[in-house]
């Protein structure tokens, strides 16, 4: 192959540059009327009563666990086979991360190392949990609330691998992930390489209208302009005796961010939103080819069989020697990548007391794991080329 093959990659069409162009040319590039056009409709695409946009998915875990009052000392658990940034979250606002080992055969945040966690301590311990759909996999968020019931403890659903993803609950019904159903507040990134491309961009979901309240002035530095929640008098604003209050004034009531997305992100995204099935669909068809590839090699370990809900943002296997795998891949063209570095062994966090064997499964996943190209624009004999290079490889191995 001439043309390197990456890991995942932006699919950007001819309707979305008109759509971009189109606000470009518009009075408004921030803070106008494609913000709220976009929320409205990814809030339907999810299944979700508001959405709040803001300008990376980083932002948006920040601002969930400011909404929520993480504050010093508060006790988080989340994974540690996730970016950086769904454990960060917690320690920008002074709280403290623990990190629970991951199911080795579904590579999530395991929810009875969660409960051993949570049995182990005097209740009030912890405030809240962060799981990960990672690679596109829903998480079980019905289990997950049970124990957050009992625990007294919020869920944020970092499900930044999985719009269009699903678990089936136990009355056997599609919960979509970030839908609210479960999780307090739900995350999702518009980075180039997930299924909806904003260049940059993010968004939270949720069903709680005060949360969603807070949201709106934190993304904004902490300011409003909703009358119905000013503090301050009528005649304070308007500088004189009044009963209402001018048109220019406004509330700083919290200390908030300057976390907005532009009008021609949010446009774009909302463009993309429109073929987001699609990409689904081409995701899953590319799963079930790997899939074929790969179930009667015993050297590769992979998630077997096209799995319901999933949202396929990544496709990993795991081999022995992954190291030669990804130099070989590279060699030939075939940029694949690693997801991911356990949280809990980078040098920030080890400086808290994490250390090597703390999270076995974690760790030997680690060890073993690469993802394939995945995005719907991979054409089929593009994956044939880097499954005719994978099997080359680890049969020359074994």
């Amino acid at each position: 192959m001439s043309e390197p093959i990456p890991y995942g990659k932006q699919n950007i069409t001819q309707d979305d540059i008109e759509a971009v162009m189109e606000v470009l040319q518009s009075d408004y590039l921030t803070q106008g009327p494609k913000i709220l056009e976009f929320e409205q409709a990814f809030a339907t695409y999810i299944g979700c009563k508001y959405a709040v946009a803001v300008s990376n998915g980083t932002a948006a875990l920040h601002l969930c666990a400011m909404s929520l009052g993480v504050e010093k000392g508060d006790k988080v658990i989340t994974t540690p086979i996730t970016f950086a940034a769904s454990a960060n979250c917690v320690r920008y606002c002074g709280g403290d991360v623990v990190f629970a080992d991951i199911n080795p055969e579904t590579y999530l945040l395991d929810v009875n190392k969660v409960k051993e966690l949570l049995e182990s301590s005097p209740k009030g311990t912890y405030r809240g949990l962060i799981p990960v759909d990672f690679a596109g996999r829903a998480i079980d968020l019905e289990a997950y609330r049970k124990l957050a019931d009992e625990f007294d403890l919020w869920i944020i659903e970092d499900a930044c691998h999985a719009p269009g993803g699903y678990f089936i609950d136990s009355k056997g019904k599609h919960q979509n992930c970030g839908n609210g159903n479960y999780a307090d507040l739900a995350i999702f990134s518009f980075h180039p390489v997930k299924h909806i491309a904003c260049g940059e961009g993010g968004m939270i979901t949720t069903n709680d209208e005060n949360l969603y309240h807070k949201l709106l002035q934190l993304r904004t530095h902490g300011i409003t302009k909703n009358e119905g929640l000013y503090v301050n008098s009528a005649s304070f604003a308007a500088g004189e005796d009044s009963d209402s209050y001018p048109g220019w004034y406004m509330e700083m009531q919290n200390l908030g961010y300057n976390y907005r997305l532009t009008d021609f992100q949010a446009v774009l995204g909302s463009s993309q939103l429109k073929r987001a099935d699609d990409g689904i669909t081409r995701r899953r068809e590319i799963a079930e080819v790997y899939d074929r590839a790969f179930k009667n090699n015993s050297f590769v370990k992979g998630q077997s069989g096209v799995i319901n809900g999933h949202a396929y943002h990544l496709y990993v296997i795991e081999v022995e020697n992954r190291l030669g795998l990804y130099n070989y891949l590279r060699a030939n063209n075939i940029f694949a990548q690693i997801h991911y570095i356990p949280c809990h062994l980078m040098p920030y966090y080890k400086e808290f007391g994490w250390k090597v064997d703390d999270m076995p499964n974690a760790e030997e996943y680690y060890k073993h794991c690469i993802s394939l190209p995945m995005y719907p624009t991979l054409t089929n004999e593009e994956q044939k080329y880097v499954i005719n290079k994978i099997l080359n490889f680890l049969n020359n191995e074994n």
